[in-house]
């Protein structure tokens, strides 16, 4: 039996970010990871001989102080990119391209829509801008608020003030509308009008008419990218690289990291966290136990039931985290040609979402267990940035898709060839030729997720991102932030405050939280 100040289940980034943390504080820390290499989602793994990807493939949210205060720098990570431009593929009229961060200027639209999109994008990155300070630190704890909480609450309020009366006017309107109806309000353009609808729903259970989908762009809105608020890198050496810098500060910091290490229980003495056993019997004690994994995992699993207060276990229970998300990647012996696109721009974002209709139908078969015959996509051809990632002359192609029920009504062993058929169809659609040229294909269905990346349901968020399952209600009411019911066991992964994306920010609150209530 060996001791630590302090046990980290799970390797993905949130949970190296916590464990260098801590470790640098001074104390004593363990990190253990189940699979045999660390990441989660963003590692990158081989899925064709030479080829290789990272389920994660664009970086949009990984936090300054993050970057700072595990000084990823010295630790390999090229934060340098130019932020990547945003392509909108799939439409009568050509395509239109977002330059910089978020589309400071875009490519391919009238004058008009232009100057009706520069008012749109200030107006919502100011509001994105008041939601910021909560989406970067722990939520205030209501009816026990703290200093900083006051600070961070009154900081706000001025903030808000400061927009002036008809902004403040209109956040207030807007912060719970559906994305659809801001976006029709504002702009004429539909292409425009796709992408808005793509982006606030991206991996949610949501279509753009549905109430506070706005929400999700929001957050989209409140990250950054090499300086950029609301623009996205494909780094070099892909996700892969930020989990190698991560790993480097963790083992620079002190922290003794085991893979292959599996967690069957997290062991209590007196009602608190006492240490893990692992799957070999191996029993690690600690007074502080973090999980970087999801919150019913944690729980339900780890902890078990019993141990729980019943309104907190059926909480957790209710956590809606079902996948509607599903992840391709394609082998491809040569760059596939999209017509009218740049090679510069093929090195950045190209989706596939030409109006909020188009969105609106890809999602309303999931209401009812169906996947989308028409889907809408995200797509980027990481070796292209990163030509190690291909053999030579060959290129990777890497795609976010939706909708994809987690739980399809025919199933998945039956419907996944059909739902990539309806992939590869879009596809050639918008890259003529693009059939042809597949030496492999692997599709990721968000049960394949689940079991892959142990992810109960295959959602990346560890939980949905809509208004009743963030800020003080992430992962459940009552019990915002990273300390538990359990005293000593802290959570930091994307289930807990502000959720999902490689921000670092989860593990980054969570580790303070752990070191201001200790001292």
């Amino acid at each position: 039996m060996t001791s630590y100040d302090a046990i980290v289940i799970g390797g993905g980034h949130n949970g190296l970010v916590a464990a260098t943390l801590l470790a640098r504080s001074g104390r004593k820390v363990r990190l253990v990871e189940t699979a045999d290499t660390l990441g989660g989602a963003a590692r990158t793994d081989e899925f064709a001989p030479g080829f290789r990807v990272s389920t994660a493939h664009i970086l949009n949210r990984l936090h300054p102080d993050v970057i700072r205060q595990l000084d990823l720098a010295a630790h390999g990570l090229d934060t340098s990119a130019a932020p990547a431009p945003t392509t909108v593929l799939g439409d009568r009229e050509g395509p239109v391209t977002l330059r910089s961060g978020y589309g400071d200027h875009v490519d391919g639209i009238s004058p008009d829509e232009a100057k009706a999109w520069s008012e749109l994008r200030a107006l919502l990155l100011r509001q994105a801008g008041i939601l910021k300070p909560f989406l970067t630190r722990r939520p205030p704890r209501l009816g026990k608020l703290s200093r900083a909480d006051m600070s961070l609450l009154g900081g706000s309020a001025l903030a808000l003030r400061r927009l002036g009366k008809e902004d403040m006017r209109e956040f207030l309107r807007m912060v719970l509308m559906n994305v659809a109806d801001v976006a029709d309000e504002h702009l004429t353009d539909d292409r425009l009008k796709g992408l808005l609808a793509f982006d606030a729903t991206l991996g949610s259970h949501l279509g753009p008419r549905s109430p506070t989908s706005l929400l999700g762009l929001y957050y989209r809105l409140a990250g950054e990218a090499g300086g950029s608020v609301g623009g996205q890198t494909i780094p070099a050496g892909g996700m892969g690289a930020v989990i190698n810098a991560l790993a480097r500060a963790a083992a620079a910091a002190g922290v003794e990291i085991s893979t292959g290490a599996n967690v069957t229980r997290i062991a209590l003495e007196g009602g608190k966290a006492a240490g893990v056993t692992l799957g070999t019997g191996e029993e690690l004690r600690a007074g502080t136990v973090v999980s970087a994994i999801n919150p019913a995992t944690t729980f339900l699993d780890l902890v078990g039931p019993r141990e729980l207060d019943i309104a907190f276990v059926r909480k957790i229970g209710n956590i809606r985290m079902k996948g509607d998300a599903a992840k391709l990647h394609l082998a491809l012996d040569t760059v596939p040609d999209f017509p009218g696109i740049s090679d510069a721009d093929r090195k950045g974002r190209l989706v596939i979402a030409t109006s909020t209709d188009h969105v609106e139908n890809a999602f309303n078969p999931a209401k009812y267990g169906e996947f989308s015959p028409e889907p809408v996509m995200e797509i980027t051809l990481p070796s292209l940035s990163d030509p190690t990632l291909a053999p030579d002359g060959a290129c990777v192609l890497s795609a976010v898709v939706q909708y994809a029920p987690y739980d399809l009504r025919e199933g998945w062993e039956t419907g996944k060839p059909k739902f990539l058929e309806a992939i590869l169809a879009t596809l050639e659609a918008n890259a003529p030729g693009i059939r042809n040229t597949i030496r492999h294909s692997e599709l990721l269905t968000p049960a394949d997720i689940e079991s892959r990346y142990r992810m109960p349901g295959g959602h990346w968020h560890h939980g949905e991102l809509q208004a009743d399952q963030m800020l003080f209600s992430r992962p459940v009411a009552g019990h915002s932030g990273y300390d538990t019911p359990v005293g000593g066991l802290y959570l930091c992964g994307a289930g807990s405050h502000p959720g999902g994306g490689i921000s670092g920010v989860p593990g980054l609150n969570a580790a303070r939280n752990i070191l201001a209530s200790e001292r």
